[in-house]
């Protein structure tokens, strides 16, 4: 045997040698994956869901207490605007009284005993205010008697004083919320 051959021999050899390590590297490589066992993936998902239960129910109670702060300056405002209705109703309860009592008994006696026509006359030359507190404490046959007698114009000013001085509903809001 030549050198050559002997030399070829021992290439192929190694070359064999070489093919073999290489397959079973890549054998190793390619080994099959294991099996996940379902009992061990219920594990994980019960974990999991434990580890953000915690941050879930934060973010719940953060989310709920946002709402109820929205609620809260909603019935705040709401309060608001019902003391401030309710200042205003008592505004115009006050001035109602107060005009009630411009017109004392002393001076509605006056007027009672009046002709309707002397009465007219007498109640044309006084404050409107005045007229209508009068007019509105004498009894409804006088009070029509005295203002058929009156000035038309004054009689229709005194008239829209009384139904504004009897009308409940009567505000400076306009607002009906």
């Amino acid at each position: 045997m030549t050198s050559i051959t002997i030399a070829r021999k021992l290439l192929t050899s190694g070359c064999v040698a070489a093919a073999l390590l290489l397959s079973v590297s890549v054998a190793a490589q390619e080994a099959p994956k294991p099996v996940m066992d379902p009992a061990s993936s219920q594990d994980e998902i019960k974990q999991f869901c434990t580890n953000i239960a915690d941050p879930a129910r934060d973010q719940r109670y953060l989310l709920q207490k946002q709402e109820l702060e929205k609620l809260q300056a909603d019935v705040d405002q709401r309060i608001a605007t019902m003391d401030k209705r309710k200042a205003e109703y008592e505004d115009w309860l006050k001035r109602r009284d107060d005009f009630l009592k411009t017109a004392d008994s002393g001076l509605v006696d006056i007027y009672k005993n009046m002709k309707p026509d002397a009465a007219a006359a007498s109640l044309n030359d006084v404050k409107v205010t005045v007229a209508a507190a009068i007019i509105m404490k004498l009894s409804p046959r006088q009070s029509s008697l005295i203002l058929a007698e009156m000035d038309a114009q004054k009689a229709a000013v005194v008239t829209n004083i009384i139904a504004s001085a009897s009308d409940p509903n009567t505000s400076k809001s306009k607002d009906p919320s």
